[in-house]
């Protein structure tokens, strides 16, 4: 049995997917008391140390922009961005922290994209999200008006979109033919938000659709489970696929 292990290497251990491969993290909301993530810079700085445990190099948060909950604005969230910067500096944490936002679609997402500057990352990159439940109307004529304001979509966690799971992954082709970004949360592959999302999470990756992957962190907690499950299946898959994170460096 010695022999088969030592010409098989069946016991070789299992090596954990490394974070650090990624350097920039594009999808979390760590910029205290303006949305559902940090309320606190003590968990704000909590969440950027294990960030920088876990091998990142750069953090663009994304704090939510949504009218019925969130009304933030370039001024609260650079404002907020700020405060977290002077603490990161005070304490000597050695990452890059920059913030940009996540726009949810609705008549107010409508309106500020055509009268106001919004807050993106990259080159002029616009992350944007739907209602997880409702499938939205016009979505190829938001599309457009993104992309006619001179602004490239990025659409937040594909595979967590309910109305989407039926129909797999034709839907993402199909923006990303339009011009779309597909971004995906790291911890739907996890189990997380539960096995449907999970399969449609492992799909994009089997087929190569994903451009961007995000923590979506909104506390400390959400990088905990990260952390646990990096050595699994597809999180080592992870390892033979090229993402655009590293580009945001």
């Amino acid at each position: 049995m010695g022999l088969i292990n030592s010409v098989f290497n069946t016991n070789k251990p299992i090596r954990p997917y490394y974070l650090g491969a990624l350097r920039v993290d594009m999808h979390s909301h760590l910029i205290p008391g303006i949305d559902d993530g940090s309320q606190s810079m003590d968990q704000t700085i909590g969440m950027l140390l294990r960030m920088v445990d876990l091998g990142y190099q750069k953090i663009i948060t994304t704090p939510h922009v949504m009218f019925d909950y969130y009304r933030n604005n370039p001024e609260t969230i650079l404002g907020g961005l700020k405060a977290v910067r002077a603490e990161v500096k005070r304490l000597n944490i050695p990452i890059e922290i920059e913030a940009a936002a996540e726009y949810f679609y609705d008549e107010y997402f409508l309106k500020i994209l055509e009268t106001e500057k919004l807050l993106t990352f990259g080159d002029r990159e616009l992350l944007f999200e739907f209602s997880f439940g409702a499938k939205p109307n016009n979505i190829d004529e938001l599309i457009f008006k993104i992309k006619t304001n001179g602004y490239k979509p990025v659409l937040a966690h594909y595979e967590r979109y309910i109305f989407f799971l039926e129909e797999g992954i034709e839907p993402a082709v199909k923006m990303r033919e339009k011009g779309v970004k597909i971004q995906m949360n790291l911890n739907s592959l996890t189990g997380h938000y539960g096995p449907a999302i999970k399969k449609q999470a492992e799909l994009m990756l089997d087929n190569g659709i994903v451009d961007y992957l995000g923590t979506d962190c909104h506390r400390i907690e959400h990088l905990d489970i990260l952390e646990k499950n990096l050595d699994k299946k597809y999180f080592r898959k992870l390892r033979d696929l090229s993402f655009q994170n590293k580009n945001l460096l």
